[in-house]
């Protein structure tokens, strides 16, 4: 009786093994939820979803829907926080979004990046010996615009009054505890903020008192960081809004009397003197004359899909003609991130950026960019079939105007003779506008420092994504006022430091070539996507010349291999340095691309043998934040990059 028992016990086991294997097998054989295959879990909503560059940013956005207000108010109310807390920006920087008005049913374009001022000419920077204008410093600066895109966003598309969108951001500006990135970045560079009083004064503390601290004489991580002349300049543009409440002014009128004492009342006088007192040239009539601009979006269809970007005041048309491009490929049955599709990624970016490089500035000054002409489906061709197997490093501009139905009046740059070096080191005459590949270094794994928050290709903004159960959804892409910037004496407003990304030299740009009153080229760039003409995606990413080709990655990731918004901002990417820096120098690297440090050894093998130099690092992306709408089920999805401090909060 025992040994049957034993027998039975025995084939009992056995069988209760062979279940386990094949509910192993079946376990494994199921698709994991998406929560799963991502490091951070998925963003789910109904009612509204915030997402930003900070923590607490998208804890304002939070506080405002729980006001009642929309994604609009939300998404000025986390700008205005994410500014305050020196998120790659200030106040003193610029603003540019996409809104889809639910109500309108169109998608709007906020143009608030400020101007070079009075004075600032080629001649000028040429005279102190500058091949573009400097990085750093007041002769940086552009005029404000951040506060004027908060201000016009809230009163044309808001819904709460001024006092409760900014009042997180003032609360900030009293103290908050500071966290370890901002305390790092203004660590590393007080030698700089030194260089100007207001600044060290403000972030520096504890400046001349580094012996009894370990040599910090910033703010540590958690401490109360406090800005009171921000606060007070805060105030100011509340009280602005209450003096004319009172005088019976509307809403809308109301949050203007703010914009009017920012940029032409006593914020305007104190701003513009502290910045000439330093050796910047902005003028009260510099402030007083820009405005923001509401304007009509560029986009393109790509397979069925809308995807909307901003005029060529940014890169962000490039994504177009990248999608134009690519409209030519059968992405998929390259397989995904297969040497094939990267190598496609690669030549395609090149194509529209060396088109970036050449034709975009500023559509309000002439020359006219030929932008019906580069967003043409037949030009877009015209480029694809340059694709061949190998990587070009001659790369150029190519000639839009016959594609909208004009002549070049530049062809003799397109064709000026010059001999490039190609990547297998020989010469062939440019048929393209000339560039000096000089100083790059041929390296195949070398390690690059792309996780330097100073680094120019990375060096960028934040993002602000905000949607609501009303249809609401906002992309915005903030920007300017970095560390280390300069602070404008007792406003407590971190000026901007675009003013790099203009040219001196019309041979290298004649669109971009700074002037007064010009808006420069920038790399900013929020995206929306429509479906079946219903708002279906915004998305954004910090991170300078990165920017356009991270969001292409993603948009590609979502809409052509199905992936959910977080596995797509989680998923590996593909960046090249075939593109004129936006920063610094204006560099270029031909055939220079990075990977994702766990590329497969063939598909490394493969790129090798096309003439890319590679390198390798396990971020390849700025931190994407994006969000989609799920029509089907009436629900939000949000996604939000695993690196970095970026985060969203939902209801």
């Amino acid at each position: 009786m025992l040994q049957y028992s034993m027998r039975m016990n025995t084939r009992t086991a056995r069988g209760i093994t062979r279940l386990f294997l094949i509910a192993c097998l079946v376990v494994a054989a199921a698709p994991s939820a998406p929560q799963d295959r991502t490091e951070k879990p998925p963003l789910h909503g109904r009612h509204w979803m915030a997402i930003t560059g900070k923590p607490l940013g998208a804890t304002a956005g939070a506080r405002i829907f729980q006001r009642g207000g929309n994604a609009v108010d939300a998404a000025c109310a986390m700008i205005a926080a994410t500014a305050t807390m020196w998120d790659v920006l200030h106040w003193g920087g610029e603003t540019q979004a996409l809104i889809w008005h639910p109500t309108q049913r169109k998608v709007i374009a906020i143009n608030a990046l400020g101007v070079a001022p009075t004075g600032a000419t080629p001649e000028f920077f040429k005279s102190k010996g500058l091949k573009y204008p400097p990085e750093f410093g007041p002769l940086a600066a552009v005029t404000p615009g951040t506060p004027g895109g908060i201000l016009v966003m809230l009163a044309d598309y808001g819904r709460l009054s001024l006092a409760e969108v900014l009042a997180p951001a003032i609360e900030l500006a009293d103290g908050y505890p500071i966290e370890a990135q901002t305390a790092t970045l203004i660590e590393r560079n007080k030698s700089k903020l030194k260089e100007w009083p207001d600044t060290a004064r403000v972030m520096l503390p504890y400046l001349g008192r580094g012996a009894t601290r370990d040599g910090r004489e910033g703010p540590a991580a958690g401490e109360m960081f406090r800005q009171p002349e921000l606060a007070a300049t805060l105030r100011k543009l509340v009280e602005a809004e209450k003096r004319a409440l009172a005088r019976g002014a509307s809403r809308k009128q109301a949050i203007m009397a703010a914009y009017e004492r920012f940029y032409r009342g006593d914020i305007a006088v104190e701003l513009a003197a502290a910045v000439q007192a330093q050796g910047g040239l902005i003028t009260l009539e510099d402030l007083a004359r820009w405005q923001v601009k509401i304007e009509e979006p560029r986009h393109v269809n790509y397979r069925g899909i809308d995807v909307y970007k901003l005029d060529t005041w940014t890169q962000g048309p490039s994504l177009l003609q990248s999608l134009n491009i690519l409209e030519n490929f059968d992405l998929k049955a390259m397989g995904y991130n297969s040497s094939r599709y990267l190598h496609t990624l690669y030549q395609t970016m090149s194509l529209a950026f060396a088109d970036r490089d050449f034709y975009y500035g500023d559509p309000a000054f002439e020359p006219i960019e030929p932008i019906d002409g580069l967003l043409s489906k037949a030009y877009a061709k015209q480029r694809a079939a340059l694709i061949g197997e190998r990587n070009d490093p001659a790369i150029g501009p190519g000639d839009p105007y016959p594609f909208q139905g004009g002549k070049n009046p530049y062809s003799s740059l397109l064709n000026a003779p010059a001999a490039r070096a190609t990547d297998s080191g020989e010469s062939k005459p440019a048929g393209n506008r000339p560039y000096s590949p000089a100083g790059v270094v041929p390296t195949t794994d070398r390690s690059y420092r792309t996780d330097d928050p100073e680094g120019a290709f990375w060096r960028g903004t934040t993002t602000v994504v905000a949607a609501d159960a009303e249809g609401w959804l906002v992309s915005v892409t903030p920007s300017g006022g970095w560390i280390p910037a300069v602070i404008a004496g007792k406003t407590g407003i971190g000026l901007s430091q675009r003013m790099q990304s203009f040219v001196l030299d019309a041979n290298e740009n004649p669109f971009n070539v700074v002037a007064p009153g010009k808006r420069p080229r920038v790399t900013l760039t929020p995206s929306l996507a429509v479906r079946n003409g219903k708002p279906w995606l915004a998305f954004a990413v910090q991170g300078g010349d990165s920017q356009d080709q991270n969001l292409l990655q993603f948009f590609l990731n979502v809409a052509e291999f199905g992936m959910t918004p977080q596995e797509a901002t989680e998923a590996a990417n593909m960046n090249s340095f075939q593109l004129r820096d936006s920063f610094g120098n204006h560099e270029i690297s031909p055939g220079r691309m990075l990977l994702d440090d766990e590329t497969p050894r063939w598909v490394r093998r493969e790129l090798t043998s096309r003439g890319y130099r590679l390198e390798f690092q396990p971020r390849t992306a700025g931190p994407i934040n994006a969000i989609m709408l799920d029509h089907e089920h009436g629900t939000l999805w949000g996604g939000s990059g695993n690196h970095g401090e970026d985060y969203g909060i939902a209801w």
